[in-house]
């Protein structure tokens, strides 16, 4: 689940420097802030320095993982203190190997240089500190690229394509996804059909189980219930309130399922190794953000239960891009969410720093069934099986509802409408107007250099090929980014509030696949010192720094009519090597 708060920096070859830091531990969620002394580097729960270490005697070692002794003989540091007091520089011979290395710290990290051949020596200091080989650029880009997929939507009816990426933090990644079209056909087999079209992005924590199992199951019983509420319409259209009770009523029925239609199962096969499967969904648990596109009405409705976000970018007037948010963060930051759970719990105090009963910090998710069963389910699945007790201020669950907020959009096609679908990770990185105007620059880079004669002609009648040039073209925010109070995550704030301003500087187009360019400029894009430092922490470490990442961007527009999907294989890791990838549609 996600990091709650995070602060970016630059990563400098010359002087000391801050990086983002914070995470939380899962069981708990609650880690308090760490102000920045202004003056002095930015700094969180963590510290970054450069630092040069030359070999000067015999390697011994083996494995990826070393531990540095700051003192050994067999290391001579260089680098730069908070006060960026140059130390004594080694002369190195310059013919001797360098390689970039990451020296991690129990409350700081830093980047170096490591001069020689072989292993780094293996001595142990006393301040546990680990040093790991720095990814080079190319082998960064292969781990951001590992995970990301993309395909063209020739059905002509009104996507023309999306894409998807993905970057694990935690290992396992606790993220998912889902992806599904549905053919309807026409009225008593005259007329032309339609489609409906899901995505669905699952942000999971306490483990991957409940995020999996929303994408099995998630979008097939939504679907399930809009039939049912269209098949009641005769043939007319569903009122709007009706379809967003079947949206609500699969959301809630499968999260039933999850939480207490699981305890029935597992009373009474009375089996330990069936408890742990069954049950392993309700114990962990999810946020879930779905979209739904009916292409006949070419309206978008945005399911949201938590903290993960979905953004339309449109064009303006003026050529640049607007950002409309399409959710609202549920999350104990948002004001609303704090008067509806505190409302629904009258004489209680749920919310305590921001979590609900001091522990969750999202207000609303799949699974988290300790915020939803009685004391006395608790403690009998505890006693016959096992688990964790209840929260110990739980008195009247359920604190937590899976009930999604829906909201309504009508899509414009024809103007080259996209969404952007992200886990808060993301949004704890870059704004919601930084990642439109990301999508935005890549858009005007790819129409101007696609390698697809195909495909070019659909892309530059739906988005145009003006080439990208300056600053991210979109249009600024009409409320203001120090203000979050509406429970939005908002970085920018976060940054100014300690006297900073975010790097606009550093964006980059470098990606085919535009879900993966959104991802690399949020870990630091032209900083590519950052960017290898990010992907090179391995997990739990990583979670002090990032989020798991899940990234979808869905095209809309009017293409060729063919009733294919087809991958796009120049933007899709697997398919660069191999023909056996298939839409998973």
């Amino acid at each position: 689940m996600p990091m709650r708060r995070w602060m970016s920096s630059i990563l400098t070859s010359s002087v000391g420097s801050g990086l983002a830091a914070g995470g939380e531990e899962e069981a708990s969620r609650a880690r308090p802030d760490h102000p920045n002394v202004l003056g002095e580097p930015l700094r969180s729960s963590m510290y970054v320095r450069r630092t040069s270490i030359a070999l000067v005697s015999a390697l011994v070692g083996y494995g990826a993982w070393y531990t540095y002794n700051g003192t050994s003989p067999d290391m001579i540091a260089r680098g730069y203190s908070k006060t960026r007091q140059p130390s004594t520089t080694n002369t190195v011979d310059p013919t001797i190997p360098t390689r970039s290395v990451l020296v991690i710290g129990a409350d700081e990290l830093h980047t170096g240089t490591f001069v020689g051949e072989g292993p780094i020596s293996k001595a142990t200091g006393g301040d546990g500190r680990m040093v790991i080989e720095m990814l080079t650029p190319e082998q960064s880009t292969t781990k951001m690229r590992k995970m990301e997929e993309s395909y063209f939507v020739n059905r002509g009816q009104g996507v023309v394509r999306y894409d998807l990426a993905q970057l694990p933090s935690n290992n396992p990644i606790e993220d998912d996804h889902a992806e599904k079209i549905v053919e309807i056909p026409g009225k008593a087999g005259v007329g032309e059909s339609s489609d409906w079209m899901f995505w669905g992005v699952f942000d999971g924590h306490s483990g991957w189980s409940t995020s999996a199992k929303l994408r099995q199951t998630l979008i097939s019983v939504v679907a399930g219930e809009l039939n049912e509420t269209y098949k009641a319409a005769s043939g007319l259209a569903p009122p709007p309130e009706a379809v967003e009770a079947a949206i609500k009523n699969g959301f809630l029925r499968l999260d039933h399922e999850i939480v207490h239609h699981s305890v029935q199962k597992v009373l009474q096969a009375n089996n330990k190794a069936v408890a742990a499967e069954t049950l392993a969904p309700a114990n962990s648990g999810s946020c879930a953000l779905l979209s739904f596109y009916d292409s006949k009405s070419k309206l978008l409705r945005v399911a949201c239960t938590g903290d993960s976000r979905a953004v339309l970018g449109r064009r303006s007037d003026s050529g640049k891009w607007t950002a409309t948010p399409l959710s609202v963060d549920q999350t104990g930051s948002n004001p609303d969410e704090v008067a509806r759970v505190q409302a629904e719990h009258p004489g209680e105090q749920v919310m305590r720093n921001g979590r609900v009963l001091g522990g969750l910090e999202p207000s609303r998710a799949f699974g988290d069934a300790h915020y939803k069963w009685s004391r006395e389910i608790s403690d009998k699945l505890r006693e016959k099986f096992f688990g964790r007790g209840p929260p110990t201020l739980l008195k009247t669950p359920p604190y937590v509802t899976a009930e999604p907020v829906v909201t309504t959009t009508k899509i414009e096609p024809e103007k080259g409408d996209f969404v952007v679908m992200a886990t808060d990770g993301l949004w704890e990185m870059l704004t919601n107007e930084e990642v439109i105007g990301l999508v935005g620059k890549w858009i005007e880079s790819q129409a101007s250099s696609t390698n697809s004669p195909k495909f070019d002609s659909v892309w530059t009648k739906v988005f145009g090929s003006k080439g990208a040039k300056g600053d991210l073209p979109v249009e600024a925010s009409k409320s203001s980014q120090l203000d979050d109070a509406d429970g939005q995550r908002t970085p920018e704030a976060r940054l100014k509030r300690r006297g900073l301003s975010p790097d606009k500087s550093r964006f980059v187009v470098e990606d085919k696949n535009v879900a993966t360019h959104i991802v690399r400029n949020a870990l630091g894009g032209s900083n590519q010192e950052q960017v290898s430092a990010l992907l090179t922490l391995p997990a739990p470490t990583s979670r002090r720094y990032r989020d798991d990442l899940t990234v979808q961007v869905i095209f809309f527009g009017f293409g060729e009519k063919t009733g294919e999907i087809i991958v796009n294989k120049e933007a899709t890791a697997d398919a660069k090597s191999s023909s056996s990838v298939r839409p998973k549609l």
